[in-house]
């Protein structure tokens, strides 16, 4: 088939402010706020019919770029910056296909953050926010779901134009052949100031605050597991973690995440025979899946991980910044990578056509599909179509905990997404939040027409971005 060509007609940036319900520490930052970006792309197709679409994504410190001299507001104001330098690329009044936009600026935009001392992983966050806006209204002018245009290639995905590892590869094929589930495991992320036992009532809000009472509450059998470099505090917490799994009666798997926290291999594997060595962790170090890319992004493609992922897959993250990360990350033992809708929809369908074609009898490769606090809403739903439909059978969801669900926004956005989507959320403790029954996700709702969303956001809710006054092209 033949892609539908549009221009991008018009690229307007919104925000609303997150607040949490709990600190969540990752890596070097302990997260209560935050801002989450919106963005609404208009289309105009060659046959002159024009259609808006949407994507949200919060706006993560110390992620895309831990360096220790920027500020939370300075990490925020990066994004902002991939934001405007992808809308003023898209705006140049070309027809393409959705990833022939995408292809078309991916390297554009890479260059134009580095002479904004934009690393790679900051700069490609603009366009992924876009790229899902733009196919958003692809899908809505074409009534379709986002399933079925990818399904049909509808977005005109061509891999040698951004990957020439994969000149040859047969998309069209791989895309026909997937097919989305109707539910998915909800991995539980344990952040590193999460109590783990116990009932502490710190917040108050008749929501689960301690693990113990995560498992209570939600029946989860997939998480994910902080660390945070020191052998003993690592093992320490590890312990009292299981205590709380073990106790639970249920098999369980679980996640490691290294979170770029160990200096080399050795680090890493000090832990790990620490570990292995304690008898109270027998049940959760067997049940580790993989281990998420422990070693800082400085060096993580520079040191072979073979040594421990010969027993323990290791997948990289962090260190995910372009298009060619996971063929070097490979080349150097890593089996995996991860999808995030924050690097991008494409990166994540060419990582995964890359799994196909790499795995054969005795190499296995693959896909996690992991979280970076998205919201309830747009955010979460896109991101959840997206794995589903790349084949992923858990993924992590921490933003349901972390967050109030959707207690900040209008009663009229609550209402929308509820009904539109009441497989995925229900309305609890006086708001409308996602829906997790014995640890899984109802996500059949999410092949509706458009980009998995039933409902939009109350745009007028919302403050434009500081760079995002509406801007477009006649």
């Amino acid at each position: 088939m033949t892609a539908p060509r549009f221009r991008v007609a018009a690229v307007e940036f919104y925000e609303r402010p997150v607040r949490l319900r709990m600190p969540f520490r990752f890596g070097v930052v302990t997260l209560t706020a935050a801002p989450q970006a919106f963005v609404r792309a208009r289309i105009r197709l060659d046959d002159g019919r024009e259609g808006w679409g949407a994507g949200a994504e919060i706006l993560a410190p110390k992620w895309f770029d831990k360096n220790l001299a920027l500020s939370n507001e300075d990490n925020f104001a990066q994004l902002r910056r991939a934001l405007a330098l992808a809308r003023d690329a898209y705006l140049d009044g070309a027809a393409r296909s959705a990833f022939g936009h995408f292809a078309a600026h991916y390297r554009e935009v890479i260059d134009a953050g580095a002479k904004q001392a934009l690393n790679p992983l900051v700069a490609c966050f603009g366009p992924a926010q876009l790229d899902r806006a733009l196919l958003d209204a692809l899908c809505r002018l074409q009534r379709m779901s986002f399933y079925e245009a990818m399904q049909g290639n509808f977005a005109g995905i061509e891999p040698a134009r951004v990957a020439p590892d994969l000149a040859g590869f047969d998309i069209d094929a791989f895309l026909a052949r997937l097919r989305p589930a109707d539910a998915i495991d909800a991995r539980h992320t344990v952040g590193l100031v999460d109590t783990i036992a116990g009932h502490p009532r710190q917040v108050g809000d008749g929501l689960p605050e301690s693990l113990a009472e995560v498992v209570a509450a939600y029946g989860h059998t997939w998480f994910k597991l902080k660390v945070g470099g020191d052998v003993d505090a690592d093992v320490r917490r590890l312990s009292e973690i299981a205590a709380v799994l073990d106790a639970s009666g249920r098999a369980y798997r679980v996640s490691l995440d290294g979170n770029e926290q160990y200096d080399d291999l050795d680090a890493l594997r000090a832990l790990l025979a620490r570990m292995q060595a304690t008898p109270a962790l027998a049940r959760l170090v067997a049940a580790i899946a993989f281990i998420e890319q422990p070693i800082g992004r400085k060096h993580a493609l520079e040191r072979d991980v073979s040594a421990v992922a010969r027993t323990t897959p290791v997948i990289v993250d962090e260190s995910d910044a372009d298009l060619d990360a996971f063929p070097r990350a490979k080349a150097l033992g890593y089996s995996g990578v991860s999808s995030k809708m924050c690097k991008g929809l494409y990166k994540s369908v060419l990582n995964a056509a890359r799994c196909a074609q790499w795995t054969a009898p005795g190499a296995r490769y693959f896909m996690t599909a992991e979280d970076l606090t998205t919201q309830a809403g747009l955010a979460v739903q896109q991101d959840l179509a997206l794995v589903n439909l790349l084949g992923m059978t858990h993924v992590e969801r921490n933003g349901h905990h972390y967050v109030n669900g959707m207690a900040d926004l209008p009663a009229a956005e609550q209402d929308a997404f509820l009904a539109a989507h009441p497989d995925l959320y229900e309305r609890t403790h006086g708001a409308v939040r996602v829906r997790i029954r014995d640890g899984r996700l109802g996500i059949g709702s999410l092949g509706c027409v458009g980009f998995a969303a039933g409902a939009a956001p109350e745009w007028g809710a919302m403050a434009r971005m500081a760079d995002g006054a509406p801007t477009e092209v006649k």
